[in-house]
This record gives C-alpha cells, structure tokens and sequence, in this order.
C-alpha cells in the first residue's frame, strides 16, 4: 500500500470537536448541541465525541470555556485600546460602537450569557466581561460608576442582538456620561 495512514493527533482532534461544540453553542444554543451534531460539524465520527468527551455536558463545558476565551481576548484588546484612548466617556463609546459592528463577538457573548441565565454552573465565566469593565473603569470613575456603566455595557450587547443597527456612537457617549460623572456635592444629601 502506498497510501500513508494519516497520524493520529489526539489534542487537534479534541480542539476540532471543541471548537464545532462551540460554533454550535453560538449558533443554536447550548441546549440544542448533541454528540451527532457536533460530530458532523467537526467531520469526525460520532464516536470520536463521547471518547474525547464523557458526556455532553462535559463537551458542552469545555466548548462554552472556548467562547470565554475568545470573550477574555476581545476584552483584552478592548481594555488596551480604552486605556491607551483614555478612560473617558468619548474613548469608550468609540471603541464599543467598534466593537457592536463585530457579530461574531456579539453573538459569542449573547450565547454564553444565555447558558449562564440557564446553568449556574457557567454564571462565574459569563461574568468575566462585566467584571473585566468594573475592574479597568473603577480606578478613573470609581467602584460604583463602573459597575452601573458596566450593567450599562451588557444591556447595549443585548440591544445590538435584537436590533438591526447598534445604538449610535453619540448616544453611547451621552449615556456613559451620564452614568461616569461624579455627582456633585450640593446634590449628595447630607448626613444631619
């Protein structure tokens, strides 16, 4: 025989079965993958799944563990881009009305959040994105500024998800403005 047996590489084949676990959990849902869905979309055989994979939810972890990579790398970016721009309310909206226009992002961070609202068992990776925005806006704007801008943030993802055009960038940045100033002291009540 001439023809040369293809060699066995066990980690790319458990990458491939991954990475088709996760393109699934962005486009149907976490709920509707199965080991034969999975399996066509890597071009292995369905036996391949349950032997790198246990059992479904096993595969569905590691899949949806993939997607916060990809959501950490984005984040990662962002926070280097915001921090080099400045951490201001015109800086920011740029860069998030940038970032709307990506789908795959989007639609990445929508499927992780939806399992999460279903598995608490994935809350703790879905919060990474808000906590990774609390952590760089909370040294300008302060713990609670960032947090409410943050919640902010996770609402205009959904809103690009169920909109045909994300929000404009100048409403973007009227919004974080309103939520990153401090208030001013005449307006804190006093404590007598």
């Amino acid at each position: 025989m001439t023809e040369k047996r293809r060699r066995r590489d066990p980690e790319a084949r458990r990458r491939e079965i991954t990475r088709a676990a996760a393109e699934l959990i962005v486009e149907v849902g976490v709920e509707a993958i199965t080991h034969r869905k999975v399996a066509a979309r890597a071009g292995v055989p369905l036996g391949s799944t349950t032997q790198y994979f246990a059992t479904l939810d096993d595969l569905r972890d590691e899949a949806l563990r993939e997607l916060v990579r990809e959501i950490e790398e984005h984040v990662d970016k962002t926070r280097a881009a915001v921090q080099a721009a400045g951490v201001t309310p015109e800086a920011i909206a740029r860069l998030l009305r940038a970032s709307l226009a990506d789908a795959r992002a989007i639609e990445t961070e929508r499927a992780v959040v939806t399992a999460a609202v279903h598995d608490p068992r994935v809350r703790d990776l879905a919060r990474r994105w808000s906590d990774e925005v609390v952590g760089f806006l909370a040294p300008v704007h302060g713990q609670d500024r960032a947090r409410a801008a943050a919640v902010f943030i996770d609402g205009l993802v959904w809103h690009a998800q169920i909109h045909d055009e994300p929000l404009d960038e100048q409403v973007i940045r009227d919004a974080l403005t309103g939520i990153l100033a401090p208030v001013p002291a005449a307006s804190v009540p006093s404590a007598h």
